[in-house]
């Protein structure tokens, strides 16, 4: 896998882990980490051996937003007419949560620790979250005078208009027990040994998913927020068919009614 200087990649089967590594740092993003993640989101969108893809953050937390330091160092505002160059920086990782959220894989986040700002927007991109009872959330960039600007309509999308005002007017940041009560997460769990079980079940109830019938799902289930609903409905009727006319919906019916589990549920 590709080798990177604030991430790593490894992969375990069907399963891809990103790790997020600054952990000196709780893994707080600097630019070239957010391209290093498209980066990686791009290479792993055409992998059709993964089927998996498990985010964590090293040392003990997921990502403590931006990194403060970096995001100090600015370079000098431009002349009047000329455009800054810091909008299409920041602006490139609106592009990596777009690209983890719509990976044809299923995805999974583990979340320990901070999991602040551009953090809290890499859980809500994801499909499947675990929580850990050290979780923190929360939007808190305005207290030092600047917003978690891309993060905003993937954090809106899950957890709702109303609860994420809140957050945002406040800059308060919840705990793991608020953050599942929000729907942040589904799994919310008190050790390393519950979330690796969990983990696991999850993992395991993925691979029994045919692959092009789950992206095929996902993809539908994403263009709910953005589509009307007969283009939506005509989509999924044309997607039906054509996972239908395909060997593998036959194959798996006939695994179905013979009690017997289909190639790719066998990895």
């Amino acid at each position: 896998m590709a080798d990177y200087a604030n991430i790593k990649l490894e992969r375990d089967g069907a399963v891809t882990r990103l790790i997020l590594n600054r952990p000196e740092r709780r893994n707080a993003l600097t630019h070239a980490m957010m391209l290093e993640l498209e980066d990686a989101f791009s290479l792993l969108r055409d992998d059709r051996s993964c089927r998996v893809l498990v985010l964590r953050g090293a040392g003990g937390h997921f990502c403590a937003g931006g990194d403060l330091d970096a995001m100090a160092n600015m370079p000098a505002q431009p002349d009047k007419d000329a455009a800054d160059p810091l909008v299409p920086a920041y602006r490139q990782f609106g592009d990596a949560l777009l690209a983890l959220a719509n990976l044809p894989q299923a995805t999974i986040s583990i979340v320990e620790g901070s999991a602040v700002g551009g953090g809290f927007g890499m859980a809500c991109c994801s499909d499947v979250v675990i929580l850990h009872d050290s979780a923190r959330f929360g939007m808190p960039e305005p207290k030092v005078g600047f917003i978690p600007s891309q993060i905003i309509p993937f954090v809106v999308r899950r957890i709702g208009e109303g609860a994420a005002r809140d957050l945002a007017v406040t800059g308060r940041v919840i705990d793991a027990a608020e953050a599942h009560r929000l729907g942040v997460g589904r799994h919310l769990c008190a050790t390393t040994a519950e979330i690796s079980r969990t983990l696991r079940a999850v993992i395991d109830d993925v691979v029994k998913l045919e692959p092009q019938a789950l992206a095929t799902v996902k993809r539908l289930v994403l263009s709910c927020a953005t589509t009307d609903d007969r283009a939506v409905l005509d989509d999924a009727a044309h997607s039906l068919v054509g996972l239908l006319r395909r060997p593998q919906a036959s194959e798996g019916i006939g695994h179905f009614m013979a009690k017997t589990l289909p190639p790719w549920a066998k990895e």
